[in-house]
Formats: C-alpha cells, structure tokens, sequence
C-alpha cells in the first residue's frame, strides 16, 4: 500500500493563483499600515485557498507484476546447417528453465521461421510484433538465439530493456558462395552477352585459390572450368534460342563448408533476334504482292529483300537495256553468295524462267536442310510445266501438283489437326470469313495440313525437312481477306504466324514443354499435335522427382500448376522435351551469407547495453542488473527488473474536512478584527 497527497481544486487553478495573490497583496497592506492582526489575516488566507485547492490523502493497494523475457529463437534455413537447430534448441530449453526458476518472471518462447517467399530473416518484425503484444513496462530483456543473419534491420522497435546476441556456428565454419553481379535480362541472338560472376569464401576458409565451375544452358550437359577464387569473372555467351534461356552455374561442394545452396546461381535471359531477314521473290505483279510487302514492313523488326521480276528473259520488244529502269535480278548473290543470311525465302506465284537455274535452287535446297525456311505462295504457275516443283526443290516440298488449277469460290477452313496446330489453332470467327477464288490442287506427301479448302483438299501444308522448315499454300488468294472481302478473315494473323513459325520462334513450336513461374509456384505447359500426353516428370533442387498429369484446356494445349516446395531451379521432362524453370534465386536469401556473425546487431546492441555471446562457448548465466548498467560480461547476461505493477483499489481523504475549514478560517477573521480592534 502507498500513499500520496493529491489535489482536486474546485476552480480552476489560474483562479485559485489570483484568489491567493489577492490574498497576500492584502497581508502585504495590512503589514505596510502596521496592522497588528497581519499574521491572523495570512493564516486565514492560506486556509481559504487550501480549502479550495481541496488536498486529499490518496492511498492505493498494488499488486506486484512480473518482468517479461522474450526469448526470440530464430528457426531460419541458415539455422539448419551443419549442428546450429540443436545447439538452438538446448540453448533455448536451458535459458528457459534459468528465467522460470527466478523469481516474478515469465517467459515469452518465440519461433522465428522463414520468412514468405524469400525475405529471409525476419527477426525484427517478429520482435516488434511480439512487444506490440506485451507491455514495455514489463519487459526486462530481449534475447536472440541466432546466427545473427537477419534482414530487416530497419523494422527494428524501440527498446526498454537490454538486448542479447547468443550466436550460433562455430568459429572455424567457413563457406564457399557464387555470386552473379551482372546478367542481362534480354540478349540479342547471335550476339555474345557478357555475365560477371564470382567466387568467394567466407569465414574460415581453407585458402584454395582456384575451384571448378560448372556451367549449363537450358538443361544440357554442362561444361567445366577452372576460374579463381576471389576473383571477378568475365563470361561472354551466345544464346542458344529465341525466348527464355535458362542458365545455372554450379560450383561443386568443397570438403568442410557448411553448405552447398549457396553454390548455385541461376540467371534467365530472353533471347530476342535483333533483325528478321527476309527474302521475298514475286514471280510477277499481281494483287497479293503487295500483301506479302505490306506484312513484313509493318514488322520494324524485319528486313525485307524484295524482288518482283517484270522483265522476263524471253521478253523480246527491242528495248535498249541501257534505257531500261530496271534492275537486274542479282541471282548469284542471293542464292549462292548470301543465302545464308536470310532467315525467310519466299516464293510468291514464281515459275522456273530460266532466271534461277537449277544449281541455285538446289542450293536453296541445302539452305532449308541445313536450318533455312521456304514458303511458297502457289498461284497458277504451281500447276503448269514451268512449275517451281519441276526443279530440285521437289525433293523438299510437301505436296505435288496435279496440274488442275480449281477456280471457284470456297471458304477456307482449319482442319482438326490445324486446330491443335500453333500456326493455326484458335483462328476465331471461321464460320464468318470471306471466300478465296481460286486452289491449286495438290497431293500431299509429307507433312502437316493445317488448312483445307475446295471439298477439304489440302490448303496450307507445314513441313521439317532436315534442321529447316518448309510451308506450302496452295492459293494465292489470301490478300481477299485483307481486302475484306465478303467479311475478309484473319490474314495478317495467319501470315504473320505462319512466318514466325517458319523462322523457329519458340512459342509456335508444335511440340514444346515450358513452365511459367509465378512466385513459389509454376504453371506447366505442353503443346503437342497427340490427342494424348504422359505426366510430366519435375525434379526438384533437393533431387526429388514428381509426376505431374496434365489436363487439355485447349485442342493441343496441355496445362498443370505446381507449387514448388522450395526455392531453385527445377527440371522438366515429358517424352524426349526437356525444359529448366526456376522459382526464385536458385540460392535463397537465407543461403547467400551463412557465416554467424554479430556485426549487423552490434550497433542495436550497444545501445542497450546488451552483449554478445557465442553458444560454442556455452550457454549464459543470468544477473540482474539495473538500469543503464552494462548488461553483459564474460559468461553471463543480464535483465533489468521493471518493478511494474499493478493498481487493485484507489482510496481519497480529505486532508481539510468542511467544518474544519470554517472553524479555521472564521477563527483567524475574528481574532484579526479583535486584536486590531482593540488597539
């Protein structure tokens, strides 16, 4: 029990102030006029105003509250490797027991696990969580059993009570980590990026100056180097392919580090071509010409080679050539010279004229088995003796002409193959297109047919041929959709399409397997012309293998979702597909610095007078110190007690009771006026 004089004025105190100088100013008078009664006049005064302040003796009944220890334990990845979760774990147990035993002291235990995705350590947000959930009053001290590696320094609260470091890992740990400084998210095809990587070990290290390094792109066998430790690395590379390129480097666990996770890098890179070179021979003017032109220039990213011959050679009108504005078709040059450089050939309604002999179009036969693309866009010529199939290009071409040139008007239609088909697959609106006017009939020998046409012949054939791609349309009726045509129809889509496939772009690949990341989790897709695909196959970075079934969502489009259990890079296989995604760094937050150190909390901890101890030299005993005292010593801790408690009954006496106060004061009135009345 305590007890305390308080006051409870009936006015307010600038008025009570006034009433008491009023008061004196008027002893002050009687004094300066030698009033004998001066003193009686005081004392009446003082009772008065004291009467008015109304003091009260205030006695409360408390009831002691115990001190509070937040005993943090942080249970992190980093906290896993090598002996540090039961070092942690015993540490935790034993301090617990030594705080139980003292007397008015509770215990707060409280587990710090990874944070979401990857942000790592997140000491102090739950140490701010926790405190917002206790009162300051009552916390007499804060410690941490960790490896001191945290990330989120500057969520840390304001402290009341001294704060403890009781670190884990030993102090001959040392680790090996590979560090990627510089990786481009998007590279140009065929051009070298340069990727600056490094090597580095930290604590203990046992001062080898060189290691292996291993690297991998898009899931191939990977390659071995020799590179310094300690040292950065310059590493120029070719994308392999257009799209996401996934690339991991692996430097093989060392004897005696604490981890291999950190060993790891993964960088994706997409690969975009810089330039489409395109090549386009129109075998003579007509209406859709100007469509092929007018789709590969609208395209910034495509160069276009554009030749229409207007002079055939057997053109005889005894025109000078000197006079003529035309050109010269420079046939060596493009066809044996530069071939190679274009990545597109297009053979818009051409017919052999003895404009490219046969030599070079046998080698525009080696082009497309070599990894070139040949589209033709047959007209009528397809079909006659002059026919561009009456060369060495036959050997490549998927379909033969029977010399009969269909004149009638038909809606073109996706077959059930081209609907699972990237080229074609979810062309919308088809009952509503525009008719074409004319087909070249063809019998098809190899390939896919995608489009059909009058009474379902073959319209629109794809091809491989060797490494390269080779597409024939049987009609050269397409610019009626760009005209609109009776509705018209999804032309530059199906033209622009067609072309990217020809010119290998991954995602019109007709067999392909690919995960999109999002997060901790993925979503697998397979794109196949089979009605049917098996599960696929995904190994984890711990090496675990999950088959995952797919569901068809669309014709030829094949979709599961995967959450991934933890953070790295993940392999895919269905059948003879490959492919690597990875979800997050393929060395997680809490991987990248595993060396225990106390540098990052030493400012925070100085400043509470707190101290920092490692558990390799056993656990602490604990003091209790005082406030703004050194907190920590030589094998011990200290909590500062926070005497907090708390207010059972709160009792009020007036000091002055009513009576007394008028007794008092008419007294002093009276005896002023009969001392000075009297004189």
């Amino acid at each position: 029990m305590t007890g305390q004089v308080v006051f409870d004025p009936l006015l307010p105190w600038p008025v009570i102030y006034g009433m008491a100088a009023l008061a004196l100013s008027g002893v002050v008078l009687a004094l300066w006029r030698g009033l004998k009664g001066w003193a009686l006049r005081l004392l009446a005064g003082v009772v008065l105003v004291a009467a008015l302040a109304q003091p009260s003796w205030q006695t409360e009944d408390r009831a002691p509250l115990s001190d509070i220890v937040l005993l943090m334990e942080d249970q992190t990845a980093s906290q896993r490797l090598a002996e540090r979760a039961g070092v942690t774990s015993e540490a935790a147990d034993e301090l617990e027991a030594e705080l139980l035993a003292r007397p008015n002291t509770e215990v707060r235990r409280i587990p710090v696990p990874d944070g979401e995705g990857d942000a790592g350590t997140q000491l102090m947000t739950a140490l701010s969580t926790a405190m917002a959930e206790e009162p300051r009053a009552r916390i007499a001290g804060i410690v941490l059993l960790s490896d001191g590696r945290l990330h989120d320094l500057e969520r840390a609260p304001d402290l009341p009570a001294p704060l403890h470091l009781l670190m884990t890992g030993r102090e001959t740990d040392w680790d090996r980590r590979l560090i990627v400084k510089n990786a481009p998210a998007f590279a140009i095809l065929g051009e070298e990026v340069e990727l600056t990587l490094s090597i580095e070990d930290d604590g203990a290290a046992p001062g080898e100056t060189h290691t292996d390094i291993q690297i991998s792109i898009g899931g191939e066998s990977p390659l071995s180097y020799r590179v310094p430790i300690g040292e950065d690395l310059k590493l120029p590379l070719s994308l392999p392919h257009g799209g996401l390129n996934v690339i991991e480097f692996v430097v093989p666990e060392a004897e005696g580090e604490l981890t291999d996770r950190n060993n790891r890098a993964l960088v994706q890179i997409n690969g975009v071509r810089d330039r489409l070179r395109v090549l386009l021979v129109s075998g003579e003017p007509h209406a859709g010409g100007r469509t092929w032109r007018n789709l590969l220039k609208s395209d910034s990213s495509v160069d276009l080679v554009h030749f229409t011959i207007l002079r055939p050679p057997e053109k005889q009108d005894g025109v000078p050539v000197s006079e003529l504005s035309l050109i010269a078709f420079p046939t060596r040059e493009l066809f044996l010279e530069k071939i190679d450089d274009f990545d597109l050939i297009i053979f818009d309604r051409y017919k052999r004229r003895g404009i490219l002999p046969a030599i070079y179009l046998d080698n525009v036969r080696n082009y497309v088995e070599k990894g070139g693309a040949v589209l033709i866009a047959a007209g009528p010529d397809f079909a006659s003796a002059d026919s561009i199939y009456r060369s060495p290009l036959a050997e490549i071409l998927p379909a033969e002409p029977t010399a009969r040139v269909i004149e009638q008007g038909y809606r073109p239609s996706v077959t059930e193959l081209g609907q699972r088909h990237p080229v074609t697959a979810g062309l919308l609106g088809e009952d509503t297109w525009g008719r074409w006017l004319r087909q070249v009939e063809v019998n098809p020998t190899s390939g896919d047919m995608v489009m059909s046409g009058v009474d379902d012949r073959p319209l629109l054939i794809l091809d491989r041929v060797g490494e390269g791609r080779v597409a024939l349309m049987a009609s050269d009726h397409a610019w009626l959709w760009n005209r609109g045509y009776e509705g018209g129809g999804p032309q530059l889509e199906l033209l622009r399409r067609l072309a990217h496939w020809m010119m290998k772009e991954p995602e019109l690949e007709e067999e392909a397997l690919w995960a999109e990341p999002t997060g901790q989790s993925m979503r697998i897709i397979r794109r196949s012309l089979s009605g049917d695909v098996g599960s696929v196959s995904v190994i984890g970075p711990d090496g675990q293998k999950v088959d995952i079934p797919l569901e068809e969502v669309t014709p030829g489009r094949f979709e599961a979702t995967y959450e991934g259990p933890e953070i790295g890079l993940y392999r895919l296989t269905e059948g003879e597909l490959n492919a690597v995604v990875g979800l997050g760094p393929a060395a997680p937050r809490e991987f990248v610095q595993t060396i225990a150190s106390g540098d990052v909390l030493e400012p925070m901890i100085d400043g509470v007078r707190g101290g920092i101890l490692r558990l390799q030299e056993g656990v602490p005993s604990i003091r209790t110190v005082s406030a703004g005292r050194p907190a920590a010593g030589r094998g011990w801790i200290g909590i500062t007690p926070r005497e907090a408690y708390e207010t059972l009954d709160v009792r009020q006496t007036p000091l002055l009771p009513a009576w007394l106060v008028l007794l008092l004061a008419a007294t002093m009135i009276v005896g002023a006026w009969l001392r000075e009345g009297r004189s």
